[in-house]
């Protein structure tokens, strides 16, 4: 098959077996085609849901790519394995509107680009099945052709009408287009990653972090035998008297050929770092992510601060100590090696089996020092944290002669584990020193006597200095091991968490519930009022029945047998006394708690089948205010972060309608920047009242099939609150609002 792009395009249709090949030949995931339904070009945001539903049967994860027209062939360079949309597509110039039609539209499916410096390609996945190498220039010029096709027109006017020559025309055209265009943001398509709960090693071995760490063995074991080989090469000239040209010649030329491979080593040592510490990065902002709310309430701020930082340490400490000891551990058989080959090697090896036992035994008193110490350094990060978000209180309530008594305790403990430690790493330090006393010690009789033949005692000399510089290696690698991990003990339950798989769900159950509730709901709103009760009862949205639930640390059960149905259209009110599990009645119908018994459903499907994504998608929660946050970002970042970013202009005006109709126009003008003024803890301040309609209009604006508001109303006075109420019943088309009586 040519690689003519009619020939490589992927119809929308085709999508679903593309993308399971494409997974199968980047080795993301196995090829398992998933049968749903295609949306409509219309649709673009079922279609993203679509996109990441079917990724997620393959434990893919997928990101939109936006890159400006100038950006776009440094972004072919990184991409891949990608999906691409060539033409209008379905997609969108966020700049300049719809695209205008081209010759050819779809999709391409992109695996990466080829390592090529002088004719650089990209390898395509066509619809055969097979892959194709097409120049890196023309992919780049398919995929900014929707908006040369608008501007290209008017370019064409001006360079007539400012008479530039023909032959000259098109090179000056592409110039104004890029001058014009560069900074137009275009949506190109979606990269592919895997998911951060995917085994680790896969995902290390898939970024090629071992064959990268066997070259760097294998650089720096020939690196280390060429410097001793040339130290051989000089000394025995030296010793021999038979300094000769061609001696100092092959010297040099050894010395040399170490500096392309010490290059080469250094740069695997930084490729390792960046890719491994990347990875490690993913999983525990995931796992953070991820971890049980109640937990991290239980543990509080001040140790969920002290993890954070233990896991910046893991990264840091895990891969410069491994590193350090790895290079070592290839440096000591060579070290060894002429140790044993020098005057008195059976008498040095002795020395050095004493004092490995007495470095195995310091190293286990630092170990066990550090880990005190960082203990109590933690429980006082913990301590100030807490002190520090409870400080008005402290200052009212706490004698004032009482106020620093426990902070003088923990530190008296914290100068003790302090003064351990130090005499801890006192005894690492002494261990290659001490070998080396020892060890000089050793020889020095047979120095003082001129005994034994000269390259002999070369030899033990140049053992003694070589295993000196090893044992200083493994000392400082070993011990910087040992504070990874035991920052490593710290962090795990954020990896481990990071590890659990995501319910993902059927991706057709998942459009089909969306398309079926949409189609209702829509039906709905075209019914009037008077003649609801002549018709068919709504579709159900959620239908619970013998609903139960009850915290780990309590005895109680806070809901049982609790049954419900909440149809289209609804609009339903829970009252209650508090604590009486309004709250926790939410988080179950939201997806952030999972019921200790009973059966919930939404459209007709349970959560595992639809998938925890999809089920946070089409029901939304706006929790009580000391639950909710507004991001330090852009007021427009805030409404429409849960409803996708970057926004359309569709979205913006969408966003400031609502706005207006909770009566938060009055600040959108008073902002300097109105929706893209930023706000937050460094930016604008807002009010109790203006925090509460944003986080209101933020869930509206997520068009869920059953939005619930938890006390939303609670911070508003009697005017913002009757505009609230009715921009909430107008456009929250199915509603739960919880309240007090």
């Amino acid at each position: 098959m040519s690689s003519a792009r009619s020939d490589l395009l992927w119809r929308l249709e085709d999508l679903g077996r593309g993308l399971s090949l494409l997974a199968e030949e980047a080795s993301l995931g196995s090829a398992r085609p998933v049968e749903a339904s295609i949306p409509q070009p219309q649709e673009p945001r079922r279609f993203g849901e679509w996109i990441e539903a079917v990724a997620g049967g393959h434990d893919l994860e997928v990101e939109e790519i936006t890159g400006a027209y100038g950006e776009l062939d440094a972004l072919v360079d990184s991409a891949g394995p990608a999906l691409l949309r060539i033409g209008s597509g379905d997609g969108r110039c966020l700049g300049e509107g719809a695209a205008g039609a081209t010759r050819d539209q779809g999709w391409i499916l992109l695996l990466g680009a080829t390592k090529s410096l002088f004719a650089p390609k990209v390898r395509i996945l066509a619809p055969d099945g097979g892959v194709y190498p097409v120049p890196k220039d023309r992919l780049t010029i398919w995929l900014k052709e929707p908006l040369d096709a608008l501007h290209r027109p008017q370019v064409e006017r001006l360079l007539e009408r400012a008479e530039v020559p023909a032959s000259r025309r098109a090179k000056a055209a592409e110039a104004l287009l890029v001058q014009r265009l560069a900074e137009t943001p275009l949506e190109v398509g979606y990269l592919l990653r895997p998911s951060p709960s995917t085994d680790f090693r896969q995902r290390l071995s898939r970024l090629g972090t071992f064959r990268r760490l066997a070259a760097l063995v294998g650089l720096h074991g020939v690196q280390y035998a060429l410097w001793l080989l040339s130290w051989w090469l000089i000394g025995r000239a030296a010793l021999g008297g038979t300094l000769a040209a061609g001696w100092m010649t092959a010297w040099v030329l050894l010395l040399l050929s170490l500096v392309p491979l010490r290059m080469a080593a250094s740069w695997l040592m930084g490729s390792l770092s960046i890719r491994a510490g990347g990875e490690l990065k993913r999983r525990l902002l995931h796992g953070a992510l991820s971890l049980d709310r109640d937990a991290m309430r239980h543990e509080g701020a001040g140790s969920s601060l002290g993890r954070v930082i233990e896991a910046e340490a893991v990264e840091s400490l895990a891969i410069g100590g491994g590193l350090t000891t790895l290079t070592a551990l290839i440096e000591l058989p060579f070290a060894l090696w002429v140790l044993s080959q020098g005057l008195g090697g059976g008498l040095l090896m002795g020395i050095l089996v004493v004092v490995l036992l007495f470095g195995s035994w310091a190293g286990w008193r630092y170990r066990d020092a550090l880990d005190r110490w960082t203990g109590q350094r933690l429980a006082m990060t913990h301590d100030l944290v807490e002190k520090m978000a409870g400080h008005r209180t402290r200052l009212a309530q706490e004698p004032e002669r009482h106020a620093h008594r426990a902070e003088d305790l923990e530190l008296k403990g914290y100068l003790r584990r302090l003064e351990t430690l130090d005499r801890a790493v006192i005894r690492l330090l002494l261990l290659p020193r001490s070998w080396m006393f020892l060890a000089l010690l050793a020889v020095s009789p047979a120095l003082a006597l001129e005994r034994g033949a000269g390259g002999s005692l070369a030899l033990a000399i140049g053992g003694i200095l070589l295993t000196q510089g090893v044992l200083a290696g493994l000392t400082g690698g070993l011990s910087t091991l040992g504070a990874a991990w035991i920052s490593w003990s710290r962090v795990e339950p954020l990896f481990r968490a990071g590890g659990r798989a995501e319910e993902r769900g059927l991706p057709q159950l998942a459009l089909e519930s969306s398309a079926a509730l949409a189609g209702s709901r829509a039906e709905a709103n075209r019914e009037s009022a008077e003649d609801r009760s002549a018709v068919a009862p709504a579709p159900v949205v959620i239908h619970a029945k013998g609903l139960a639930f009850s915290y780990a640390d309590r005895g109680r059960p806070v809901i049982t047998d609790g049954d419900l149905t909440v149809r289209v259209g609804d609009h339903l009110l829970v009252e209650g006394p508090s604590g009486g599990g309004k709250s926790t009645l939410a988080a179950l119908l939201v997806g952030l708690r999972e019921p200790t018994a009973g059966t919930l459903s939404l459209g007709g499907v349970d959560r595992r089948s639809l998938g925890l994504d999809a089920w946070r998608r089409r029901v939304v929660l706006v929790p009580q205010f000391h639950d909710n946050h507004v991001l330090t970002e852009t007021f427009a970042f805030n409404l429409l972060m849960g409803r996708g970013w970057p926004a359309s202009s569709a979205d913006f005006r969408e966003a400031l309608a609502v706005c207006r109709e909770l009566g938060l126009g009055d600040l959108l003008a008073r902002m300097p920047g109105g929706l893209q003024q930023m706000v937050g803890e460094t930016g604008w301040q807002l009010s109790h009242g203006e925090r509460s309609r944003l986080f209101l209009a933020r869930a509206l604006l997520q068009d869920a099939d059953l939005l619930i508001l938890d006390e939303s109303f609670a911070a508003l006075d009697p005017e913002n609150l009757q505009l609230a109420m009715d921009c909430a019943r107008r456009r929250g088309r199915t509603l739960m609002v919880i309240a007090h009586p």
